[in-house]
């Protein structure tokens, strides 16, 4: 199928399912809303799977690996050598991400989508599209045909994955830079406004980084209004593959959660290819990176938690699979006022109040 027929099997939530949840809510032994976003990732949930009553237990975090030819310009503070080895690691409970992942039981797949190198570590998925993409300075990242199929690699990916729930995680060294690119181009924004960082560089490397998306941006020309394009003038095969992962659990209504920065930016994609795909969006932590909240606001969601954390590999995703459980605990195993011997008649003036402020607000 091609990328279009994928899309078109995205479907709105389930707004019956989610009346039913809010009908449950309100009976639970407790004030109106007090257990604050529980109660609105609970509807969120019953709005995607159709079931007021869900769990969460199989978790399931997506990895992919690329390497990013703009590495060439000295973006980063770490050599690409490194995509590789956190590559393998990745696949032993080595480093931030699948520590996490071990130690709250949540399954893992490190998937080679453009490694610039050839991997044999078995554990390893190999669905390489290219050695790494073309330093975006010189040209585009990569042919429309290549951004396609690592979108499309993603989606089927997804789709495939037997899980609850999904997170979106990557590994690429330079993926920071493609990634503000990116975002600069879809939000129309200032370099300097979407441009952190990353892993940590000197402030003679950050003013270079900069520099180096501005060229690579004006030298493509790509289409904002073309995801495909501007992934493929100044993408990476990572981005791409993440942002067809978030399509492809959406596809099968399934919620999927948001990392940081590079996974926002992902799905920011996703978004931008079809806007309803957002609804089975869950983002994790607020990144410390500054395009983070620029992504994030363009989509109309908040994070759940800060931390500060900037890691990236998908780190955020395990933490926000627990807080997800516990929003089904609560709809799932909460008493209501009945089963708690309570009269709730004492609730009437606030919810009173809540109708009259919701109403007020139509």
């Amino acid at each position: 199928m091609e990328l279009k027929d994928y899309i078109s099997q995205i479907k709105p939530l389930d707004e019956e399912a989610m009346d039913k949840a809010r009908r449950r809510q309100a009976q639970l032994a407790k004030p109106p809303g007090s257990l604050g976003r529980l109660e609105e990732l609970s509807v969120q949930l019953a709005g995607i799977t159709g079931r007021v009553y869900n769990r969460t237990e199989k978790k399931h975090l997506l990895v992919f690996a690329a390497d990013n030819g703009v590495v060439e310009e000295g973006v980063s503070s770490a050599p690409q050598s490194v995509t590789l080895q956190q590559t393998v690691n990745l696949t032993r409970a080595k480093t931030g991400a699948s520590v996490l992942c071990k130690h709250f039981g949540c399954g893992i797949t490190v998937c080679d989508v453009g490694v610039n190198a050839d991997i044999i570590e078995p554990r390893v998925l190999n669905r390489k599209i290219a050695y790494g993409t073309r330093n975006i300075v010189q040209g585009p990242a990569m042919t429309r045909e290549q951004a396609e199929q690592a979108i499309l690699t993603g989606i089927t990916l997804a789709m495939e994955t037997e899980a609850d729930v999904l997170g979106i995680g990557e590994m690429g060294i330079g993926n920071t830079t493609t990634s503000s690119a990116v975002l600069a181009v879809l939000l129309d924004a200032d370099v300097e406004a979407v441009t952190g960082r990353g892993g940590g560089i000197t402030d003679e490397s950050f003013q270079k980084k900069k520099v180096v998306i501005k060229t690579a941006i004006k030298n493509n020309k790509p289409d904002k209004n073309d995801v495909v394009d501007v992934l493929a003038k100044v993408g990476g095969f990572d981005l791409a593959a993440m942002c067809g992962a978030f399509l492809g659990c959406a596809i099968t209504r399934r919620p999927v959660v948001i990392d940081g920065f590079i996974s926002a930016v992902a799905a920011l994609c996703a978004c931008r290819l079809c806007p309803r795909a957002v609804q089975y969006f869950i983002p994790s932590h607020a990144s410390y990176e500054i395009g983070y909240r620029l992504s994030m606001d363009a989509m109309g969601l908040k994070p759940l938690f800060l931390l500060g954390m900037r890691l990236g590999e998908g780190s955020g995703c395990p933490l926000a699979f627990e807080v997800l459980r516990a929003a089904c605990a609560i709809i799932n195993d909460m008493a209501t006022f009945d089963q708690a011997g309570i009269d709730d008649g004492y609730l009437k003036e606030i919810r009173e109040g809540d109708k009259f402020t919701v109403e007020g607000a139509k």
